[in-house]
């Protein structure tokens, strides 16, 4: 057998430097960068390998552990999970930095392979700066913190441990029922250890990336539900769009006559103008989806996890009979479903070629068109909405200069629903927007339309605050000849922005969509919406020694300080301002920002059929409170237990 001695640091850089992917036929190499941020735990290991070595891969500055592994999640996701960025950092802070980014890959199902410094092996010396000291077990590290969010954790304890490891994070990785985060620990003086290591261990390796095919069975018991179903509904998740299932899908509801609804995730699969799409379904879903699919008599489900979103904490259908297409098994198994376990577009081929010999055909007669013209004419309020004499607020649930006093300080005449309008009218048609938290997913998954594949990259699986610039770095990176659009409010934007530095430097242009409305919208929404005083959601200053609440709103210039890195900032206030900064933004090449001052309330609210499931006080203070628990226990009477 013909060896190679080389660190266990360059074995990996090696062996990833010689992955590649097939899927129908399309051969791709998977991994062609790293980003790093080096510190005593890493730099001298892989980080020697990565400067010093002989290898192909482009490696990349991280300003923040978790922003980089953020950048890789939206790379690997734009990218449909046929590419990775494998992220590396140091021992103690930066490794515990990434498990938020660990817990969003998984949590989405999305590749994220990441390397953490780890205390040394031999435990000489020990303990080692950032090392954490367990009295009950010298093993357990701050890196143990990544097996509760990862689908594989290793700790490489001897350098030829490196084979079995990647091999094993390589087979995770590319799982299409169950990526996520795999996370391996590096103890600093393993990772400059060397070993032969076997010669064909670093030859190209083409991973195939398999169509599992369903039971025949489980078709056949499919179609024969949908055949006695009037009214059945699909819901497009995001196993839909990673098994580029989209085209079939289409084909299945214009065969069929079948309304096609969306999740976050699965937004983008299908064209948004297919005249059988009612949109974005669930608690931040439209009044069309939800209607729909209130009136329904069977739902099925197409690579969707039915999060408490996408089924109204359980409450929307509840009553229906469930089919879950989904490539997981567990996932498929929810919601007392009937489960098709396959490939997105395997399967739903099958059920068409099956339903055609069948001559099934819906009964939908007007129901769907009815539906979409009515959301279309509320659309249609909300990219007017305008703050004149008497302007009431999306959300009536605030404090009395909520709107007032935000304006007063910021100069905003601005509603968020008119600049979500705006942006859609303005920007190509074929840009990503990213996003994830806050109030924007509701407004997005409502209002944004497109027909272009894989354009919304939306993260609310985890609803990660600071995933939306990092996110629009790894999106550009993924789709470098599209424009890229981060929408982030401000409360996520001071969470995390570190990589838009990266972005500067690297010559790499997003552009930034900053909803300023003065803190923490959303939650101030729920917080006030379920009868408790604003505390702590609002950007305000304190007012002597009294609660924070009761100052007035602050006056940030957010432009100012993204101009200071290098950035080419803007500032709107009106809608003519906002105009005018996205047509000059468009004839950028650096990355841009456009401080957007929103007013307060003025997001989306919601539509019938998306109550939340909340946790809320069950001994009420007031009638506010009284009136939402009572919500609450009308819901649940009716939601799905299971």
């Amino acid at each position: 057998m013909k060896t190679l001695k080389m660190t266990a640091g360059e074995a990996i850089v090696r062996f990833l430097d010689n992955q590649y992917v097939e899927f129908d036929g399309v051969e791709t190499k998977l991994v062609e960068g790293f980003y790093t941020l080096f510190g005593h735990g890493c730099v001298l290991g892989v980080g020697e390998a990565l400067s010093m070595a002989k290898h192909g891969l482009k490696v990349y500055q991280g300003k923040n552990e978790q922003g980089m592994a953020q950048v890789a999640i939206a790379y690997a996701k734009q990218h449909n999970r046929r590419k990775i960025l494998p992220c590396i950092s140091s021992i103690g802070p930066g490794a515990a930095n990434m498990v938020t980014a660990a817990a969003t890959a998984t949590v989405n199902n999305i590749p994220l392979l990441l390397f953490m410094g780890d205390a040394y092996a031999s435990r000489q010396p020990d303990p080692v700066l950032q090392q954490v000291e367990q009295l009950y077990d010298p093993n357990v590290t701050t890196n143990d913190a990544f097996k509760a969010v990862s689908r594989y954790f290793d700790r490489i304890y001897r350098p030829e441990c490196v084979m079995t490891a990647m091999l094993n994070a390589m087979r995770v990785l590319l799982d299409p029922a169950h990526t996520g985060a795999a996370a391996i620990a590096l103890p600093q003086d393993v990772q400059g250890e060397s070993y032969d290591y076997p010669e064909d261990f670093f030859a190209k390796r083409v991973h195939s990336i398999p169509r599992v095919a369903p039971q025949a069975n489980a078709v056949d018991e499919a179609c024969r539900l949908i055949a006695a179903s009037s009214k059945p509904l699909v819901i497009v998740g995001g196993g839909a769009r990673y098994s580029e299932a989209g085209d079939r899908i289409a084909a299945f509801a214009n065969h069929f006559n079948i309304p096609i609804t969306e999740t976050q995730a699965g937004k983008s699969t299908v064209p948004g103008s297919h005249p059988l799409n009612a949109g974005g379904i669930g608690v931040t879903g439209n009044s069309a989806a939800n209607r729909l699919a209130k009136d329904s008599d069977l739902v099925i489900g197409i690579g969707t996890r039915f999060t408490d979103f996408t089924t109204a904490s359980k409450s929307l259908y509840a009553d229906k009979p469930v089919i879950a297409i989904n490539a997981s098994a567990f996932h498929a198994g929810k919601m007392g479903a009937l489960s098709v376990v396959g490939d997105a577009k395997v399967t739903i081929t099958e059920i068409t070629q099956k339903l055609l010999a069948m001559g099934y055909r819906s009964g939908y007669v007007h129901e769907i068109v009815e539906a979409r013209v009515a959301w279309n004419t509320e659309l249609q309020r909300l990219k007017c909405a305008a703050p004149q004499l008497g302007y009431v607020p999306e959300n009536t649930a605030m404090r009395d200069d909520a709107v007032s006093g935000f304006a007063e300080v910021s100069g905003s005449k601005l509603c968020q629903t008119a600049a979500v309008g705006i942006i859609r009218e303005m920007i190509p048609d074929n840009a990503v927007i990213v996003g994830s938290s806050g109030s924007l997913p509701g407004c997005l998954q409502r209002m944004w339309t497109t027909d272009e594949p894989y354009s919304y990259n939306m993260e609310y699986g985890y609803s990660c605050m600071g995933y939306e610039i990092q996110g629009a770095l790894g999106s550009k990176l993924a789709a470098p000849d599209r424009e890229v659009y981060a929408m982030v409010g401000d409360g996520s934007y001071l969470m995390l922005h570190s990589e838009l530095v990266t972005a500067v430097q690297e010559g790499i242009k997003i552009n930034v969509l900053l909803f300023d409305n003065g803190g923490f919208g959303c939650i101030n929404n729920l917080q006030m919406g379920q009868g408790v005083d604003a505390l702590c959601t609002e950007f305000r200053v304190r007012d002597g020694n009294n609660p924070i609440r009761g100052g007035s709103f602050m006056k940030i210039d957010y432009a100012a300080a993204a101009r200071g890195y290098g950035v080419i900032t803007y500032t709107a206030r009106t809608e003519e301002e906002l105009r005018a900064c996205i047509e000059d933004s468009l004839r950028a090449t650096r990355p841009t920002l456009i401080d957007i001052k929103v007013l307060p309330k003025s997001m989306t609210h919601g539509y019938d059929g998306g109550w939340w499931h909340v946790g809320c006080t069950d001994n009420p203070r007031c009638k506010a409170q009284e009136d939402a628990l009572n919500e609450k226990l009308e819901h649940l009477q009716n939601a799905r237990k299971y």
